[in-house]
């Protein structure tokens, strides 16, 4: 009780500092740009009288930044679904082939039918969907068994990968490709569309956080007590391909995220799932704003693609983690 009670607390200060930093980042994410402007004519824009410029940054940061705190929450819970459905830490939802097959199907589905645009999202789910039923029922064998899901799911991705390398060379069409994330000129359209993917996924691992810490528990224990292991994976494993595939569908496939973020919440809150989960959703939200804040500050006017920056800062810093926890685990 005593080891819940500060994991909580852990949890409840974690939160708070974390909603404070989005914020402050949020505010730094809104000034920096080609339109420099100051955060009172930002506030009188906004507010008070109309201006050009605060006009022009509401209809192009603003759809930017909340895509990226959405997206990166969504991302983030979508990885420690996974991680709890795998029970491995390293399972993340481009490893076992579910971006991949949302992004190919978003891929065709772009290129084919420009005018089901709105539909995108939906269209990514249900190719997560396909791809999440052929790696189970690939990976099945009497039950569902982590590693044999794990092991599936990377040859599965790579053929979703290289298919879509193929669909990108035939169309020749920019755009075509969702293989790689991107964030500038999002709009209010593209807002509306994560947000219902992300807030309706999000609300189900809330609920689902429980059956999350079940499923730490030994597969015979769990029959024990009356529940159907296989059924709290199926379950579970759906609302992680909706998370996903929202994302992948707005803004591409930005790796590393999903694979991280669960793995810093642990160290930071504990293991219950009824605090790790909406510390995720911060935590995720902040680490993608962040990586897109930083990828348009290194060589202004051009950009780096969030995708980049968290490959480049998160493979490298996921390795230390790691080793730090091979040296605590021989001690």
């Amino acid at each position: 009780m005593k080891t819940l009670h500060k994991d909580a607390l852990k949890g409840v200060a974690g939160c708070v500092a974390l909603a404070v930093m989005i914020f402050v980042l949020t505010l730094i994410a809104m000034k920096l740009g080609s339109i420099s402007i100051t955060y009172r004519e930002l506030f009188d824009g906004l507010f008070v009288a109309y201006d050009k410029r605060v006009a022009t940054i509401y209809d192009l940061r603003f759809p930017r930044i909340i895509v990226a705190l959405l997206g990166g929450a969504a991302l983030s819970c979508s990885g420690l679904l996974f991680q709890a459905v795998l029970r491995n830490p390293l399972a993340d939802p481009g490893i076992i082939g579910i971006s991949g097959g949302a992004a190919l199907t978003a891929s065709v589905v772009s290129a084919l039918f420009p005018m089901l645009y709105f539909s995108v999202p939906l269209f990514a789910f249900l190719g997560g969907l396909a791809a999440f039923a052929l790696i189970y029922s690939l990976a099945w064998k009497g039950s569902l068994d982590p590693v044999r899901i794990i092991l599936v799911g990377i040859a599965v991705a790579a053929v979703f990968t290289g298919a879509g390398e193929i669909l990108g060379g035939m169309t020749n069409r920019t755009g075509v490709s969702v293989s790689v994330s991107g964030l500038a000129q999002l709009v209010w359209s593209d807002v509306k569309m994560m947000a219902v993917y992300s807030i309706i996924g999000i609300v189900l691992a809330l609920l689902l956080a429980p059956a999350c810490n079940l499923l730490a528990l030994d597969d015979k224990t769990i029959r024990g007590l009356g529940r159907q292991v296989d059924h709290l994976r199926l379950g579970i494993s759906v609302a992680a391909v909706l998370l996903v595939s929202g994302v992948t569908a707005v803004i591409g496939v930005v790796g590393f995220l999903a694979l991280i973020v669960p793995h810093m919440a642990r160290r930071i809150v504990g293991s219950d799932h009824r605090i790790l989960v909406p510390f995720c959703v911060l935590l995720g939200g902040f680490v993608l704003l962040l990586a897109d804040t930083l990828g348009r500050c290194i060589a202004p006017p051009n950009e780096i693609s969030a995708s980049v920056i968290m490959s480049v800062v998160g493979g490298p810093f996921f390795i230390i983690l790691l080793k730090r926890g091979d040296r605590h685990g021989k001690r």
